[in-house]
Order: structure tokens, then C-alpha cells, then sequence
């Protein structure tokens, strides 16, 4: 279906993010200097021996030592940390990688940021704004349109709304559903 996005999102193009975020180190487990890691990424899997990842806002470079399932998360520990006070200093701190460490997705489907920014029309080719936020709700994700005044149109991400995605020209093309656009006085 077009328009299905992961994420967290990142791009290795131009302009696009340097990090993106895959999880949280949430707290030390045992004595070992491994971490409970809370996962944010679609794709843990990456999250492997000898794989780089980038700790907290300074970006802090730790190679993956161990990685175990423990629960909804994972257990990692990392070269050159052998204890809980060690891996400690990191608690609460967003675990990055680099766009380069992002996995492919499959086709019709995009990473958040490789969308925002991307100009929407209708089907009459009529331009409503740009891609400017895309919520997490429930049922589906919702694009945030802005036009250049300002006013925002909230568009549900769904196959009969959203019905291309052009990466190549940075263009939606959208159906707007009866009852989306409000009408001025």
C-alpha cells in the first residue's frame, strides 16, 4: 500500500539526519556490564556483535560486545565495559546508528523523514501544501499538510487517500475523502 512508513527514520541523502534513533539503554542487568535495552527500531536485528551504535546526545561510539532476548527487549554489552557502574552512565540514554546501519524497506513502504518535506496534491494535480508531520495514531499514521499560509490538513495514511508516492519528484499524490477540508466563511 503506498504510504506505509517505519519508523524511526533517518536518511543517508543529503540534508537527511546523521543518527537514528534504534532504542534506550534503560538500566544495567547483572554484573557483567550488560544493559536492558528498550528497542524503538522495526528491524533489532541489526542490533548485532561487533555492530556500532552511538549512545546518548554526545554520540558516544560503543561496539557491541554481547547481545541477548531478554522480554519485549534485548540485553547488549559492549567492548570495553565489564561492569554495572561502567554501562551505568548511559542509563536512559537513546541508543543511534547511522543511516548507512538503516535496513531496506520493502517497496511502497518509507521512512518518516524520506517524506517530510514532499510536496501534496490532489488528484486534479491541485498543490494542498507540504508534508510537514506525520502523527502516530492507533488505526493509522495521519500526514500533517501545511499550505503556505500556514493552515494544516490532516490526512489519514490509507490506501484510499494516499494513492502514490513519488520519490523521485518528492510528490503524494492524495484523494481528498468528503469532509477533509473545511471551507471558509
Amino acid at each position: 500500500m503506498p504510504g506505509n512508513v517505519k519508523q524511526p527514520a533517518g536518511s543517508p541523502a543529503a540534508g537527511g539526519p546523521a543518527f537514528l534513533a534504534v532504542g534506550m539503554i534503560r538500566r544495567p542487568h547483572g554484573v557483567t556490564g550488560e544493559a536492558l535495552v528498550e528497542i524503538y527500531t522495526d528491524f533489532p536485528e541489526r542490533l548485532q556483535p561487533r555492530k556500532v551504535v552511538y549512545a546518548g546526545e554526545e554520540h558516544v561510539p560503543l561496539t557491541i560486545r554481547l547481545r541477548r532476548q531478554h522480554n519485549a527487549g534485548l540485553l547488549l554489552a559492549f567492548e570495553g565495559i565489564a561492569t554495572p557502574e561502567e554501562v551505568g552512565i548511559f542509563r536512559n540514554q537513546i541508543l543511534y546508528v547511522t543511516p548507512a546501519g538503516r535496513a531496506v524497506l520493502p517497496e511502497g513502504e518509507y521512512y518518516y523523514d524520506e517524506l517530510l518535506g514532499f510536496s501534496v496534491e490532489d488528484e486534479s494535480k491541485k498543490s494542498l501544501g507540504l508534508l510537514t508531520e506525520i502523527l502516530q495514531t492507533g488505526a493509522n499514521d495521519v500526514y500533517v499538510v501545511t499550505d503556505p499560509e500556514g493552515r494544516e490538513l490532516l490526512l489519514p495514511a490509507i490506501a484510499e487517500v494516499i494513492l502514490d508516492v513519488d520519490m523521485a519528484h518528492k510528490k503524494i499524490m492524495v484523494h481528498l475523502l468528503p469532509g477533509l477540508l473545511v471551507e471558509e466563511e
